[in-house]
């Protein structure tokens, strides 16, 4: 079974009960950065790892959106959301290590909470970039290494299990890769004890 068989595996069998695990952590950890981040996004939209949609309601009206996740539960939970927002929404299958577009395709590109659990965080990233357009902006956030010794020492426990059951990593850092590919950082903050980092980086013109 290959790594993203796996995650559509796990993923699948969370969609049901995603939103509802979700809302508490958000309200205590994630602050405003769903919004910090959709409101940025511009033009033609790609949002990587689209999951059930809580992203749907922050983006603009005039936005483009096409959104890919590999999960085929997670998809049908956000094509009702998109349904029962009036968003119009091109949601389709497909893995973020490959995304199925042609290079320069996007205005923007948007990946918030599913890089620590996407198999090759890096490859990822880098199929992200290749898809977004000279002078687009891509926009991540993330669960990442924490800031202080005693943070990642938990971090490290909790990998332990959560790396072999769900592929979930605690203490990656993507903002590493996109300064690595040459992106200029043109947003970033980081809080939560440094967990929760969100960044807007813009690919050169």
């Amino acid at each position: 079974m290959s790594a993203d068989d796996k995650q559509r595996r796990v993923w699948d069998r969370h969609a049901a009960g995603y939103d509802r695990q979700m809302n508490l952590l958000e309200r205590r950890f994630l602050r405003d950065t769903r919004a910090w981040i959709c409101r940025q996004a511009t033009g033609d939209t790609l949002e990587v790892a689209v999951g059930t949609g809580r992203n749907l309601p922050y983006y603009a009206a005039d936005v483009r959106l096409t959104g890919v996740d590999l999960s085929p539960r997670m998809l049908e939970i956000a094509r009702r959301r998109a349904a029962d927002l009036g968003r119009q929404a091109d949601l389709r299958l497909g893995t973020a290590h490959q995304l199925d577009f042609p290079d320069a395709s996007f205005d923007s590109v948007v990946c918030t909470l599913s890089l620590c659990a996407i198999p090759d965080d890096r490859r990822a990233v880098a199929e992200m970039i290749r898809v977004l357009r000279p002078g687009g902006l891509l926009l991540l956030a993330d669960h990442v290494v924490g800031a202080t010794r005693a943070v990642r020492a938990v971090q490290r426990l909790l990998e332990l299990v959560s790396v072999p059951a769900a592929g979930e990593h605690f203490r990656r850092r993507p903002i590493t890769h996109v300064a690595a590919a040459g992106l200029h950082i043109e947003k970033h903050e980081r809080f939560a004890r440094g967990v929760v980092e969100r960044l807007a980086a813009r690919r050169p013109a």
